[in-house]
């Protein structure tokens, strides 16, 4: 009705045909630069389901959002090996709000023409023409934006190879999300470690940006590793309900990431895992995967190999809070901070001493079903 009728009947075909569509292979929301009919109608040569094919983007992109990418960004078409180019200008100096935005030279006439939060349709001035094979030679841009409300337990409904392709689709949107914004020493890291990472569900990643590695933090280079936790997708929330001494699993196998300091409104202070505060929570994420990023890189220890976290170097940069420790069962608190042999002070709970066994680790709740 909005005047796409020509893709609207090939969207039958599109989403049936298996054998010639990339299409059932992605379950999230797409995007959709569309020509009109008056456009397609022009295209004698045109086969409409493979015009759709190439005018079509898994993931959701405003046009808000697509005037803000890089000049010549590459965003994945759902035709295998094909790319479109985004491009924009602006159209008044110095006043952003006056913009076009072209795709593969096409311009969007009708920005954001629908949108319901799984589709966003843009309509084009015309049709793009077909895609070359080597449209993709330039690195890739994939899905990165999506509503807040998406459901990411649909995810658990996908088959192996469907986990794949999204995995591919979520690793090479933050790697150049990740380079993009100051963290190319990162980015490159994950590159190399990308036939590793493309195998997993989902992954959290403790960042450190390039001028923090450059400006002394050399271990982080060495220690990627370490900061890479592989199938969770750890929000902050996640991360503040954990218990202190919760262990997080790492790529690197002989290391873990412990919770040293238990975070959230209750406790009043900010979480801190190896004795390191996090500098800014949820900075990326998609479906798959999710980035915070560090003041400093994190430190090789446990929690019973240090008293205070200023001897390790971790002092959040406005206030200095003691380490809890976690509280095995039948007891009523944490106590407060660990003694010089790595045990828990004594405390009054109640008018009853009570004294903390420092090797109790609590069992966490896995709130993702990993």
């Amino acid at each position: 009705h909005l005047g796409f009728n020509e893709l609207a009947t090939a969207a039958l075909s599109l989403f049936s045909d298996s054998a010639t569509s990339t299409a059932t292979s992605w379950s999230g929301p797409y995007t959709i630069f569309a020509p009109f009919d008056s456009s397609v109608l022009t295209c004698i040569s045109c086969s409409i389901p493979s015009l759709l094919r190439e005018h079509m983007v898994p993931g959701l992109f405003p046009s808000d959002y697509l005037r803000k990418l890089p000049f010549g960004t590459k965003i994945e078409t759902l035709s295998p090996g094909r790319c479109i180019t985004v491009t924009s200008t602006s159209t008044v100096q110095n006043d952003p709000t006056m913009y076009k935005i072209f795709i593969v030279g096409v311009e969007i006439t009708h920005p954001d023409l629908f949108n319901n939060g799984l589709i966003i349709i843009h309509g084009l001035q015309g049709y793009i023409s077909q895609l070359s094979p080597f449209s993709c030679d330039v690195e890739r841009m994939t899905s990165l934006s999506f509503p807040s409300n998406y459901d990411r337990s649909r995810n658990n409904q996908l088959s192996p190879q469907q986990h794949a392709a999204l995995m591919r689709f979520m690793l090479r949107d933050v790697i150049l999300r990740l380079r993009n914004s100051g963290f190319s020493v990162l980015s490159l890291a994950l590159k190399l470690k990308y036939a590793e990472l493309v195998s997993l569900r989902n992954v959290t990643i403790f960042a450190l940006d390039d001028v923090s590695i450059f400006s002394g933090s050399y271990s982080y280079i060495n220690s990627v590793r370490l900061h890479i936790v592989p199938n969770q997708f750890l929000t902050i929330a996640d991360l503040e309900r954990l218990p202190v001494g919760a262990p997080l699993t790492t790529l690197d196998r002989e290391q873990s990431l412990v919770v040293t300091t238990a975070g959230g409104v209750l406790n009043k202070q900010m979480m801190r895992i190896n004795y390191m505060s996090i500098k800014v929570a949820d900075m990326m994420k998609n479906l798959n995967v999710i980035v915070h990023s560090l003041y400093l890189p994190f430190l090789h220890v446990t929690p019973m190999t240090a008293t205070t976290d200023s001897m390790l170097g971790g002092e959040d940069p406005m206030s200095t809070v003691p380490v809890p420790v976690p509280v095995p069962p039948g007891t009523d608190e944490a106590c407060d901070a660990l003694d010089e042999q790595g045990k828990c002070e004594m405390r009054q709970v109640n008018h009853v001493t009570t004294h903390v066994n420092p090797h109790y680790i609590p069992e966490i709740e896995d709130h993702h079903g990993l």
